[in-house]
């Protein structure tokens, strides 16, 4: 009988991560609770820092498990769906009354349906490319937003509607049909010009000078190349490149291919059924002697 003992437990190193960020996306909360809304917005921006470590290293040390998967999404709908909600809505969106927590429950909202629809479509989905705003990538903007106006000391009664356009523009945008450029095609094995490098000290000390401002910029940058990629990629918009269930678009040469698997159907079965039965002789021949 096989041992069940090794299928036990959860692996510590990538759960940890996953923990390490959900206590960040709290402490957000907390902190924003208690006026410190520079720290709170802060404290998103770590939790993203964990969320991107979790998956890799887990990836990198064979560690991955469907309890991880499912335990990084309740993180992330705390860390970058109901912290930035309340972080904004502590410093501005409060000021508007019932459009301030509307914009607040959009956000969360969007935010757990962007999860749900990544999660039960990501095996079928083409990786180079987000459907819909990724919830960090929302999370930052509107954390990002507070940051500044936290830092610059901006009044936030005076930017209130601004901060209710962008928690429910971020919110839409996560539930929408615009591709978003994954990054997940890049080699970060394989090697590079020296002027990259040189590129990569240059951001780093562009986001140094003011990371509150730049980080804001370059997400709503983010933000915008979705609607931009998918209305130049189009022949003609249609409500399903915005919202809604996407029909599939057949390829120019989908006819022909489908004619071809249908001709190597009867060889890939007669292959199948071949491998199948030298599996089953062999191991009637490994088998003990009953």
């Amino acid at each position: 009988m096989p041992d069940q003992s090794k299928h036990r437990g959860i692996y510590l190193l990538p759960n940890l991560l996953t923990t390490a960020g959900l206590f960040s996306g709290f402490y957000a909360i907390v902190a924003s609770m208690n006026g410190s809304f520079e720290l709170a917005a802060i404290a998103i921006f770590v939790a993203m820092v964990f969320d991107g470590l979790d998956g890799r290293v887990a990836r990198l040390t064979n560690t991955q498990s469907e309890f991880g998967a499912e335990y990084d999404s309740m993180a992330d709908i705390v860390s970058f769906g109901i912290a930035p909600a309340l972080v904004a809505y502590n410093w501005a969106l409060h000021d508007v009354g019932k459009l301030g927590w509307l914009a607040a429950f959009i956000f969360v909202a969007g935010g757990a349906l962007r999860l749900a629809r990544f999660n039960t479509a990501h095996g079928s989905s083409d990786t180079r490319y987000f459907q819909g705003l990724a919830i960090p990538s929302a999370a930052a903007i509107v954390a990002g937003l507070v940051w500044v106006g936290a830092k610059y000391d901006i009044d936030p009664e005076n930017v209130s509607l601004i901060v209710v356009f962008f928690t429910i523009a971020c919110g839409l945008l996560m539930v929408s049909n615009f591709k978003y450029h994954s990054f997940k095609d890049v080699d970060w094995r394989g090697k590079v010009n020296f002027l990259v490098i040189l590129l990569v000290v240059l951001v780093f000390v562009v986001v140094a000078t003011e990371p509150a401002l730049v980080l804001f910029l370059i997400f709503t940058a983010y933000a915008v190349s979705g609607p931009v990629m998918t209305i130049k990629n189009v022949n003609k918009l249609r409500l399903e490149h915005i919202l809604g269930d996407q029909k599939e678009e057949c390829e120019p040469n989908s006819a022909t291919s489908s004619v071809k698997q249908q001709d190597d159907a009867p060889a890939k079965e007669g292959a199948s059924e071949t491998d199948t039965n030298k599996k089953a002789e062999a191991k009637r021949n490994d088998a003990p002697n009953d």
